[in-house]
């Protein structure tokens, strides 16, 4: 990946000394041009086309920015009912994740989010024990979870 995002800055940057316009749109276009150039290439190099990774990284914010605002909406609730009827909880998590730093921002990205706290990880990595504020169905927590979090950090380490 990060042989590919250089060979596209010197691509922008080699468009720009060839027309001789130094300026910020000439270096944009010969960057979109080296994108292009990229593109139809990519099938030579060993690593996938690296804007992909970009868009999953920027899908994976959007969904912790989304999360999390539903997140604080339902603490919110919580905490302005009259009657305090949470049910508190902790569930194990399976998560199908291997490398470390993805158990990491797993855990991250939980306890990050309002309500939810990682707790703790298992000797093998295989599991996540995870404290929720108000829990409801265990099954519908972890699908939660793993179709929101944990598909979208491995759609970005794929």
């Amino acid at each position: 990946m990060a042989f590919q995002i250089l060979l596209n800055m010197s691509l922008g940057f080699m468009w720009m000394f060839l027309t001789t316009t130094y300026d910020g749109v000439a270096f944009l276009k010969g960057y979109l041009f080296g994108l292009l150039i990229i593109f139809v290439f990519r099938r030579f190099f060993t690593s996938r086309f690296y804007l992909l990774r970009v868009i999953a990284v920027l899908n994976l914010m959007l969904i912790f920015i989304k999360e999390l605002i539903l997140a604080n909406i339902a603490v919110l609730k919580v905490v302005l009912k009259p009657k305090l009827d949470m049910k508190p909880g902790i569930f194990a998590f399976p998560t199908e994740l291997e490398k470390d730093w993805q158990i990491t921002i797993l855990a991250n990205l939980i306890t990050l989010t309002p309500g939810t706290l990682t707790i703790s990880v298992s000797e093998d990595n295989k599991i996540l024990y995870v404290h929720a504020m108000d829990m409801g169905e265990v099954q519908d927590e972890i699908d939660s979870i793993k179709n929101s979090f944990e598909k979208a950090i491995m759609e970005v380490s794929r």
